[in-house]
């Protein structure tokens, strides 16, 4: 299979091995490696979905019944960064030699939810993910709430070259690491946007809807989303917007246009309003009618071109300014509640700073040669021209910004468009290009050595 990362045959043999950890596992060798086979499965299924191939990843996800334990990694990784890596930045007696352990664990929820982000496009996976759709509702609106509080348009995060992730791994500090969580968690956010909005199109659970519009309120959560637009800001009188992991200036001609992101809220929330189930149970009280009616400011006949759908949410909302609908009906129903992050914290509550010493001792302070081992196995998986198919567009030069095709010999991890760019781009390259061939022929010579005892 060109252009592949895995074969059914390894895809099978890798979810099968998918299994619930604890939170005293995060960072071991056994989370490492399952972190390792998420990660290809999550850059296998991005390859297929995006050549339309046939999405073997999500079948066997969907008949192994492992979506919920991927559900279950990412709300501990949610956990572990909350209650336990603040700890360990605190500790006095934390000094590592290199903080990749750290930052793998920090972006192991970027991973899996990217992962889910792709499979649940697909209503067979939201039924497979069966009970577990609930945590998933209440991670959604935990991450969308802190999204919606940070109104500050100079959030987000900032596109970086390969050479400087790379330079920056082998010298960063914990207040660097802390801000790269920062910068993730942004993206991981506007993930679970993608993920709530495929959740109102297939679910048709009472205790899954019941959640989104009467314990959590979604509506009026995406109207907040609506109105802060958090996706997009203002930089020295330009316009720019989130789209692909990156900040991009918007052309004036284009800033009518609707991104990937303002679908997917405007798209949930037409699911979420327009359902006549959805319409019994949610309660149209004097709060929430004025809230819902504010967005009849942002359906412009622009917009609604753009999403003709969204002419029938229109036509509610004027029906809405002029009506009092009843309140909801209220019966005795028997209501599933999600266990999964209760669960976490009760099991290890009054345990943190035990756990973070025990990682500390036991995990985050490994040997030189277990981390060029893990670094090894990491650039295996990933494979430069794998990587560079999963990109939505070309490489572009690291002096001039523009496409290019001519990438450093030296490194590989520096592109260019002209010999004359990579001259006037070198005295700025040089630092890290250097860094990643030491740190290359490092890797390279221990595991020959390593290779030799072994023989």
């Amino acid at each position: 299979m060109d252009g592949s990362v895995l074969l059914p045959v390894e895809a099978e043999a890798f979810v099968e091995s998918l299994e619930i950890l604890s939170l005293k596992d995060v960072g071991s060798k056994r989370w490492f490696r399952q972190h390792e086979h998420i990660e290809k499965l999550n850059m296998q299924a991005i390859l297929s979905a995006s050549a339309t191939h046939d999405e073997f990843i999500k079948d066997i996800l969907v008949t192994s019944a492992k979506i919920p334990v991927l559900v279950h990694e990412m709300i501990l990784t949610e956990v572990w960064k909350q209650k336990i890596f603040p700890i360990l930045c605190q500790l006095q007696d934390f000094t590592p030699k290199n903080t990749f352990p750290l930052y793998m664990v920090i972006h192991y929820e970027a991973t899996i939810i990217n992962l889910l982000e792709t499979i649940m496009f697909h209503k067979d996976s939201c039924e497979a993910a069966d009970d577990s759709i609930l945590d998933l509702v209440d991670y959604c609106h935990r991450k969308l709430t802190l999204l919606a509080a940070n109104t500050s348009k100079d959030g987000g995060v900032t596109q970086k070259t390969h050479s400087q992730v790379t330079a920056e791994a082998v010298l960063c500090s914990k207040e660097e690491l802390q801000n790269q969580a920062a910068e993730l968690e942004f993206d991981i956010s506007l993930k679970a946007l993608s993920v709530l909005r495929y959740i109102t199109d297939h679910t048709e659970s009472i205790s899954t809807m019941n959640r989104m519009l009467c314990i959590h309120n979604l509506p009026c959560l995406l109207v907040r989303l609506i109105e802060c637009c958090p996706w997009s800001r203002c930089r020295a009188g330009e316009m720019e917007k989130y789209m692909n992991g990156k900040w991009q200036k918007i052309p004036v001609e284009d800033q009518v246009k609707m991104t990937k992101v303002d679908g997917q809220v405007w798209i949930s929330l037409y699911n979420l309003l327009l359902k006549e189930d959805s319409q019994r149970k949610y309660d149209f009280n004097s709060f929430n009618k004025s809230q819902l009616l504010k967005l009849r400011s942002f359906l412009t006949e622009v917009l609604v071109d753009q999403l003709p759908n969204l002419a029938e949410l229109q036509r509610f909302l004027a029906h809405l300014a002029v009506t009092e609908p009843e309140p909801p009906r209220k019966g005795l129903v028997l209501e599933q509640i999600p266990e999964m992050w209760d669960h976490i914290v009760k099991e290890n509550s009054g345990k943190w700073k035990a756990i973070a010493k025990y990682q500390v001792k036991e995990t985050f302070n490994a040997s030189e040669k277990d981390l060029r081992r893990q670094a090894q196995r990491l650039a295996q998986t990933y494979n430069l021209d794998v990587m560079e198919s999963l990109i939505p567009e070309k490489p572009k030069c690291g002096c001039c910004g523009k496409k290019a095709a001519k990438r450093c010999s030296r490194c590989q991890g520096e592109w260019y468009c002209h010999r004359e760019c990579q001259v006037k781009q070198w005295p700025k390259h040089k630092k890290a290009c250097q860094v990643m061939v030491e740190a290359s022929k490092n890797i390279q010579t221990d595991l020959c050595n390593d290779n030799n005892k072994e023989s």
